[in-house]
């Protein structure tokens, strides 16, 4: 096990990396803490959290939502929870958003820490801060960035995902590769078979790079005024398709990965072999790489989407793999060009 510390502009964040969940207690006060899980989590967990006081919310991306925040909110109020009560989400994605959300706005802050389950939320969601609910049709609409006080990484909670899942988490460790780390890609190219078996050696080394390299680009732009943005490659259509379609995160950004190398192509040249190559990569791991969706209500997604600054949406490009900028694109040139896709 390592331990990782990192000062963010606010606060201090600790990481544990290859620690058991069985351990938990090291790190938090189980009288003085409250435990959010989903249902499913709960489920295949739950037996090694005994004496903790538990919220299990409903599992899945559409529990995202206001209702079972208030349902978080009134549960710390029904368990007498204070600021200084520890709030901790164990689980996905959806789980550590809605965790870190209600632990910002409860009593104007509570601390929180994080136990990512799914291989998705090990590499990404439960990283740098952001959290939030969605809204209507919109994503991640209503947030906060404020840093967790600890998160624990335990490498064998990904291992018993189902096969869909686990295969969907691979997306943004793509997407790191494929804005910041070429040498990356290469390595996901040629340990593709292994990855896909599971090895626990390859696991290892594709959080803790992931977990690298998201966290120095939010050292650098905490609050997302420049370089952070480039964590949004793939994810401007992809939040747009997952919400129309109800799929997967992963599958989703797969899916706006190749819609933005398209574009980049046109934009910036990005050369079609480099694109060809991203369409391999993204197949062999088994996730979507074609947009099926009506590109009218995708185009009216897009409108709302938080990368909006008046007429325009900070798109992020390639240049190349491994080298990203984001531009600013009118709505309406993105329109067109989502119309040649």
């Amino acid at each position: 096990m390592r331990t990782l510390s990192y000062q963010f502009q606010h606060s201090n964040t600790k990481y544990y990396l290859g620690e058991s969940l069985l351990q938990l207690g090291n790190y938090a006060d189980p009288a003085r803490s409250v435990l959010v899980l989903d249902e499913n989590v709960d489920k295949h967990h739950g037996h090694k959290l005994s004496g903790w006081k538990k919220l299990v919310i409903p599992d899945g991306e559409e529990n995202k939502s206001e209702d079972v925040l208030e349902q978080i909110i009134n549960g710390l109020i029904e368990l007498e929870a204070d600021r200084k009560t520890m709030l901790i989400g164990i689980g996905g994605g959806m789980t550590t958003d809605l965790t870190g959300y209600a632990s910002s706005i409860y009593m104007r802050g509570m601390p929180v820490g994080f136990v990512p389950t799914t291989l998705l939320a090990q590499v990404d969601a439960s990283i740098g801060g952001k959290n939030g609910i969605n809204h209507g049709k919109h994503k991640n609409l209503l947030g906060t960035i404020r840093q967790p006080e600890f998160i624990l990484f335990d490498y064998s909670l990904p291992l018993t995902m189902p096969d869909d899942e686990w295969h969907n988490g691979f997306a943004e460790i793509i997407k790191y590769a494929c804005i910041m780390d070429a040498t990356l890609f290469t390595y996901l190219e040629e340990n593709r078979e292994k990855a896909m078996q599971r090895d626990v050696a390859i696991l290892e080394y594709l959080v803790e790079r992931s977990v690298e390299l998201k966290t120095k680009v939010v050292l650098e732009d905490e609050f997302e005024n420049g370089s952070r943005r480039w964590l949004n490659f793939g994810h401007t259509l992809g939040h747009a398709v997952e919400k129309l379609e109800n799929i997967a995160h992963g599958k989703a950004v797969a899916i706006g990965m190749v819609a933005a190398a398209k574009i980049s192509e046109k934009l910036k040249g990005l050369p079609v072999e480099q694109t060809n190559r991203l369409i391999r990569l993204i197949n062999d791991y088994q996730l979507p790489v074609t947009l099926t969706s009506n590109k009218e209500e995708v185009y009216n997604i897009f409108r709302m989407d938080k990368k909006r600054e008046g007429d325009a949406i900070h798109f992020v490009l390639l240049e190349e793999i491994g080298k990203a900028l984001t531009q600013a694109v009118p709505i309406s040139e993105l329109k067109q060009l989502l119309d040649e896709l």
